[in-house]
């Protein structure tokens, strides 16, 4: 319990201003992620606590200057609890950042990365787009079809070719998103998660809540700005360059594989990156949760009503602002349609051929390994371990990042059963 000679020292903190009520501060530490939002007053308490005041100081100094009665007490409590507090009375806190994961490329810095940011790269940006557009208004030849992906006899040598294009492509296009986070001087981490059935990479950029929303969208739309840039870079090579025509083939491989992964972007459904743009666009704090948190309450009344009994938990969404509830309401209903069709269509097409490629490719193989075609064998094998692997890690990334799903019934946390 903090006394009221208390001094305190914080760790280095961002308090901004709310992007949505001027009443309300955003305080937070980049270095492990942790953001909250306070009344206005209470940023004022933390910046006369750095100052040197005493806990009973700032309480005497807010309540002469705003007529208010704040508990600072409670509030360092809580910074405390948060991991916000370095030390007290110059007594050092035990501090979360210790166990914390390390950002990723911690050595590039705000200055290292701006210029991809600034106005000669849109500049450039534009011209690439611009001229790729010309190019395929002029030779229309050029737009790109599934057929180009096939751009080799051996399926399998063609599909770990364009695997191993698209795994690079997909980690600059990861890469831009950490760099952007960067720029305005956020951390960020790279990863593996899975959305519904996809296996993905995934930026953690949860420290641009520190920086005002119109400089986020940088953040989340730094991914798809590289994969138009490519898209257009690949387009000119292809049609200007004057390439042999195993490259020309190769390189429009490419532009298939990277005009594939936009569509996912689009599926708001999910955490991707046009989801994090709509979040922000309505002015949610947590969109997705409060609207799947939204939807199981629909569902659990509809089920009450046809069992007779009386509804259970409270609707989810009553603590919102109104704005924010309709929001959250209308994206419920989006995110349930979505994820059923996108599930079902996988159970009918996408899982039933995965599973026929991976059963084709081990009579591949068989069939290599009794005389038949060796070539084909390997080809074979080659696709077994790409479609193999892939699926594999799909499995440990969804198992390690679902865990509690996993745990027996019965068993509590070590806290709860400690209680």
């Amino acid at each position: 319990m903090t006394a009221a000679g208390t001094t305190v020292e914080f760790h280095r903190l961002i308090v901004r201003p709310d992007d949505d009520d001027p009443d309300t501060v955003v305080v937070g530490r980049l270095r492990i992620g942790e953001f909250v939002e306070l009344p206005a007053v209470y940023g004022e308490a933390i910046a006369l606590l750095r100052g040197g005041l005493t806990v009973a100081a700032a309480e005497e100094r807010i309540a002469a200057e705003h007529g208010a009665e704040v508990d600072v007490a409670e509030l360092v409590d809580a910074l405390t609890d948060l991991g916000f507090v370095r030390s007290v009375d110059g007594e050092a806190v035990p501090d979360p950042a210790e166990k914390a994961p390390r950002s990723h490329f911690a050595r590039l810095t705000e200055r290292n990365v701006a210029w991809l940011f600034g106005l000669p790269a849109k500049l450039l940006w534009l011209t690439a787009v611009a001229a790729a557009l010309v190019t395929l208004a002029l030779r229309p030849a050029l737009l790109p079809g599934y057929s180009d992906f096939f751009w080799g006899d051996y399926v399998g040598l063609t599909v770990l070719v364009n695997t191993v294009m698209m795994s690079m492509s997909i980690s600059v296009h990861e890469l831009m998103h950490l760099m952007a986070a960067r720029s305005l001087g956020a951390p960020g981490r790279i990863g593996f998660g899975t959305r519904l059935h996809n296996l993905v990479v995934q930026t953690d950029v949860t420290g641009v809540w520190g920086v005002p929303r119109r400089s986020r969208y940088r953040v989340y739309l730094a991914g798809l700005a590289w994969d138009v840039f490519l898209m257009a870079t690949l387009i000119l090579l292809v049609a200007h360059a004057g390439l042999p025509g195993t490259a020309r083939a190769v390189l429009q491989a490419l532009i298939v594989t990277v005009l594939m992964t936009i569509p996912f972007q689009l599926q708001v459904y999910m955490r991707t990156d046009l989801y994090f743009v709509l979040r922000e666009l309505l002015r949610t704090r947590n969109l997705f949760d409060d609207g799947l948190a939204y939807a199981k309450y629909l569902f659990g009344r509809v089920t009450a009503a046809v069992r007779r009994r009386p509804a259970g938990a409270p609707d989810p969404t009553t603590g919102l602002p109104p704005r924010e509830r309709l929001a959250t309401r209308v994206y419920s209903v989006f995110l349930v349609t979505g994820a059923a069709v996108t599930l079902t269509a996988f159970a009918l097409f996408g899982g039933p051929i995965v599973v026929t490629t991976l059963v084709r490719a081990i009579e591949g193989v068989a069939d290599g390994l009794t005389g038949g075609s060796a070539l084909r064998a390997l080809d074979s094998a080659l696709l077994i371990l790409i479609e193999g692997g892939i699926q594999t890690l799909f499995v440990v990334t969804f198992v390690r990042t679902h865990r509690h799903w996993f745990r027996r019934r019965g068993t509590a946390p070590a806290e709860a059963r400690a209680a």
